[in-house]
């Protein structure tokens, strides 16, 4: 029997969403369940069946699943399991690639969520036709996944691609939620842009529509809207966020030569407000033999099916065993 779609499966710390994918990477029809509601892991892989099996039955997809792929935090490849993962309430290491494809009788692949974007973004998005780029997603924290001649690049252990933690200063930096300090991440996700909000306030006396806000919410959307309308810390915030970024992509480059570096996330959509300070600060710090040479484009995924179709990338590669050369390229073991 012909199986024409695949099921992409996003767990977070809060929700888990899931959804029908095909080829095209249109998501037929999705759902989601509450991950934290399950203590025991057995429990939660009973609930994830019963509405995904729901899900499949509504929309005519029983049997025609060819394979199943997952994006979860801390998620190897290589090993199938879930390690060491402080926001998810189960026994570490999980062992979730073999235990949903003997839940589902459907084969499974599993990576982290950045790895799943940028395969996802390969796949169906921004980078089709790219060899060679670099997936940056900024939201809560900062994630990457790392493309190099059309492969995704995992590292001997699976654990490759952590650029997030790639340490921008390294004399009094904050603290980052992985134990180090002066991580990007700490300086360049959404919470980074409130941090640096936050300081920007408690050392300068200027005038901020932020001032408006109790200092301990201010959010980055907060630091968006102001610089909308002209705040001066604002948008100078974004300056520093895009200046640390471009700082940090001139390195990268350094390393792997992308063609490209796709953004997604939340902290993405705020436009020239970071992507000019990124843009100057990358040409500036970049050697010259890469000058001009690299573009920074924003992802093509549509964002509430983002998480879906980054994890149902990996489902092709999942269920090629029993079909043709799916499009996605293996992951290459550096």
């Amino acid at each position: 029997m012909n199986k024409p779609y695949v099921l992409g499966i996003d767990i977070g710390g809060t929700n888990t969403v899931f959804g029908i994918v095909d080829a095209r990477g249109v998501v037929i029809a999705s759902s989601s369940i509450k991950t934290l509601k399950h203590a025991d892991f057995n429990d939660y892989i009973d609930e994830l069946h019963t509405e995904v099996t729901r899900l499949l039955k509504a929309n005519d997809a029983e049997d025609k699943i060819l394979g199943i792929g997952i994006g979860a935090p801390n998620a190897n490849y290589y090993t199938g399991r879930i390690e060491a993962c402080v926001n998810l309430p189960w026994p570490m290491p999980v062992p979730l690639a073999q235990t949903v494809s003997e839940k589902f009788g459907i084969p499974v692949a599993i990576t982290n969520d950045a790895n799943a974007a940028a395969i996802g973004e390969m796949t169906y998005g921004a980078a089709r036709g790219l060899r060679d780029f670099i997936m940056i997603t900024l939201g809560t924290g900062v994630g990457s996944g790392i493309v190099i001649n059309g492969q995704l690049v995992y590292g001997h252990d699976g654990f490759a691609g952590e650029l997030g933690h790639v340490i921008m200063k390294r004399n009094n930096g904050r603290l980052c939620g992985c134990g180090r300090t002066g991580c990007l991440e700490a300086y360049c996700s959404a919470t980074g842009v409130a941090r640096t909000a936050r300081e920007f306030l408690e050392i300068r006396s200027d005038d901020s529509l932020l001032r408006q806000l109790p200092l301990d919410s201010i959010t980055s959307k907060d630091v968006y809207d102001a610089a909308v309308k002209g705040d001066k810390i604002a948008n100078e915030i974004f300056e520093y966020t895009g200046n640390i970024l471009g700082e940090a992509f001139a390195d990268f480059t350094a390393f792997s030569s992308p063609e490209a570096f796709v953004l997604f996330g939340g902290l993405a959509r705020s436009g020239d407000l970071l992507l000019r300070p990124l843009r100057e600060s990358m040409e500036k710090n970049m050697m010259k033999m890469f000058k001009g040479k690299v573009k920074v484009i924003l992802s093509e995924l549509k964002e509430a099916d983002a998480a879906v179709l980054g994890a149902s990338a990996l489902g092709w590669e999942a269920g090629k065993a029993n079909t043709a050369p799916s499009p996605v390229a293996m992951p290459t073991q550096a």
